[in-house]
């Protein structure tokens, strides 16, 4: 198989990022901030095509939620091509915890196993860490499948990004919160014959390395 190489974005900023657990309820859109930062990196990665396998980005992934699915869209534009749903990609089910402060969350004994042993927290209701990690790496290992030798992104979130990256760096799900991926940031990784080789972390859309060529 050929490598292919997978850019995950994690959705522009929204009026309740870095105050509120949003999970999988709807009606969440981009801020106006974030639509600035949807655009920005549309454009770098467009202009950075030619670094890529392939020659550029073969298809354009989104979670199915409202805010992922408008940071792609003008990536997709961008690029020439069209957003499809992943459905491997969506959040974290938060469960009793959707939508609630992260102040008052931090406050919470169960906070400090979410930081120092998520492997072992289930969201009251909702969903577990390990579970969340099993679903989204089954979904990109799915649609590496599917575009051998090609560049593909995944727009997602960032508890299932930083997952995911966790998981191609061999790292316990338990250091995954060590990781860092903010509003519109782009992380690389290419899938090879033998292993995932992380080329960058939380990094701009000009992340595509030589060595993926």
């Amino acid at each position: 198989m050929s490598s292919t190489l997978v850019l995950f974005v994690r959705h522009g900023r929204t009026p309740t990022t870095g105050t509120t657990l949003p999970g999988r309820a709807p009606g969440l859109h981009l801020s106006a901030e974030g639509l600035r930062q949807a655009d920005a990196v549309a454009t770098g990665l467009a202009g950075a095509s030619a670094g890529m396998p392939g020659g550029g980005v073969a298809a354009v992934y989104s979670s199915p939620m409202e805010r992922t699915r408008e940071t792609a869209a003008p990536i997709a534009r961008a690029v020439g091509r069209r957003v499809r749903t992943a459905p491997g990609l969506i959040e974290c089910d938060f469960g009793r915890w959707t939508g609630r402060r992260l102040k008052e969350l931090s406050r919470l004994k169960a906070w400090r196993s979410v930081q120092r042993q998520p492997s072992t927290f289930r969201f009251p209701g909702g969903e577990s860490f390990a579970e969340m990690q099993a679903r989204i790496t089954g979904q990109v290992a799915e649609l590496v499948l599917e575009h051998p030798g090609e560049t593909i992104v995944c727009v997602s979130h960032a508890d299932p990004i930083k997952a995911a990256l966790s998981a191609a760096l061999g790292s316990p799900l338990d250091m995954f919160q060590r990781l860092v991926v903010g509003p519109c940031s782009v992380s690389a990784v290419l899938h090879t014959d033998d292993h995932p080789v992380v080329l960058s972390l939380n990094g701009s859309a000009s992340v595509v390395s030589p060595a993926a060529s």
